[in-house]
């Protein structure tokens, strides 16, 4: 058996298909939820703890709670998943650092728009090497909500003026940040290009520990080079916070919807993310949300759902 071999799985009638479906689309609503409090700590983070720092505790914490729970899956599958190590490093260095440590460095030195703008991009690039590697196509229809959810975005970002586009000027963090981005469309990719005998929720352990592994090195180069801050209750606080909702409950929500609906509509999550960040920043931050987040959001939202419809089945004779 190679190391993207999979193990027979076993038959999955229409009810348990019809439900997991459901599931994921419901998830599609909730996960950008779970990540949306990412902006909040990378917004509190500076100054209190350093970026990697930040990242390896986030998904050491995550490590150590999702392990006892895929403890028995793992060593019943045995042998074969220990042949996958390497690609299931790629994934947690893609994963874990790239689109860990990378957007809290990046997000010192450049604005939340530009951040904004990059990621914006990242659904129509999965979804152009998904149709291109994986033979996943979408119908007329869902590209329209493709097109429509990336315009709500812009609009959201641009904060309902053109001007503020034209008036985005690079900075040194745009390129840690066009990496996390190219990194997640990677990540997103090869989670469906590389089979796993694994299940979603024991994979994702593995590719934990394998960005933990990943970051150990650069933290300790961080600890070394950088004048870091000191430990704080409120550096604790974040680690928590992006170990549990932007960490272990979000990736997990990801990976199952990837299993489901494929990558390219599983990353249409990231199109949510600039309006509910918006009103995560209210409720934690004080920050109200604006009128453009309000006109976004009437283009945002009925794309989604034009874009994640199942295509219709063709006729039969």
């Amino acid at each position: 058996m190679s190391s993207v071999d999979t193990l027979p799985a076993a038959p999955i009638s229409g009810a348990t298909a019809a439900r997991r479906l459901r599931i994921a689309q419901a998830l599609l609503w909730i996960t950008p939820l779970l990540w949306s409090s990412n902006y909040v700590v990378a917004r509190l983070c500076h100054g209190v703890i350093a970026p990697h720092v930040l990242a390896l505790g986030r998904w050491t914490l995550a490590l150590a709670i999702m392990l006892p729970f895929a403890w028995r899956g793992l060593m019943r599958n045995g042998a074969p998943w220990r042949r996958e190590w390497r690609q299931l490093l790629v994934l947690g260095g893609l994963g874990m650092w790239v689109c860990g440590a990378f957007v809290y460095i990046g997000g010192e030195t450049t604005s939340a728009i530009n951040i904004g703008l990059f990621y914006a991009a990242t659904p129509v690039l999965i979804a152009a090497i998904s149709a291109r590697l994986l033979g996943e196509r979408m119908t007329r229809g869902q590209i329209a909500g493709l097109t429509l959810a990336l315009l709500g975005v812009v609009f959201v970002i641009a904060k309902g003026h053109l001007d503020n586009l034209l008036g985005v000027r690079l900075s040194r963090g745009d390129a840690w940040i066009v990496a996390a981005a190219l990194g997640w469309a990677a990540y997103s990719v090869l989670l469906r290009v590389w089979p796993s005998v694994l299940g979603s929720a024991e994979r994702l352990v593995v590719i934990t520990a394998g960005g933990v592994i990943v970051l150990l090195p650069f933290t300790a180069l961080e600890l070394l080079l950088v004048d870091v801050p000191g430990f704080s209750l409120k550096a604790l606080a974040l680690v928590v916070v992006a170990a549990l909702l932007p960490g272990m409950l979000s990736y997990q929500a990801y990976s199952y919807m990837q299993r489901e609906l494929g990558a390219m509509r599983a990353a249409l999550v990231l199109y949510l993310g600039p309006l509910y960040s918006a009103f995560t920043a209210w409720l934690v931050l004080g920050e109200p949300p604006a009128w453009y987040h309000a006109a976004g959001a009437l283009l945002i939202l009925p794309s989604i759902y034009l874009a994640t419809r199942p295509a219709p089945r063709p006729a039969q004779a």
